[in-house]
């Protein structure tokens, strides 16, 4: 293959084909999302988010992840490109995502409920949002711990 093709190849690259090439580097680096988000200043959840396509990166951000892990240079455009965000709308079988649906299955209208009681009608933002996953040391077994943060958004009457 000649260079022309390559570039012509590499230039159309998706975000799933850069997720894909993020994930093997990643393994054969050995880093943890930990590791990656630490090295690129940013948290491990939009490090992680933004690598698997469903955020976009500011053009710093998508140069010093594609140096870190080695990546074709055409990456750093797909990884600035905006997202199509689009998930399963079926309930996944992955136990620990499936897990997360339960817990907004059980306690989403809780949820919703005690919004609405402390801010008034409206939702919490998942874009200007923010999410911190912690290990807890339990003696009967450590925690997950999941902690979200989102701007309310009231809903306006008009």
């Amino acid at each position: 293959m000649n260079q022309m093709t390559v570039t012509a190849a590499e230039s159309m690259m998706t975000k799933d084909d850069v997720a894909a090439l993020i994930l093997a580097a990643k393994k054969q680096a050995g880093l943890t999302w930990e590791a990656i988000a630490e090295k690129i200043g940013m948290s491990p959840v939009w490090t992680h988010s933004a690598c698997v396509g469903m955020n976009s990166m500011p053009k710093e951000k998508a140069e010093a992840v594609v140096s870190l892990l080695g990546l074709p240079a055409d990456a750093v455009g797909v990884l600035e490109e905006c997202p199509n965000k689009v998930w399963p709308q079926t309930v996944p079988t992955d136990p620990c995502v499936y897990r997360l649906y339960e817990i907004v299955g059980v306690y989403g209208p809780t949820i919703k409920a005690l919004i609405h009681e402390e801010f008034g009608d409206g939702i919490m933002s998942a874009i200007d949002f923010d999410m911190f996953i912690t290990r807890v040391p339990n003696p009967k077994g450590d925690r997950v711990k999941i902690e979200m943060s989102g701007k309310f958004l009231a809903y306006n009457s008009w």
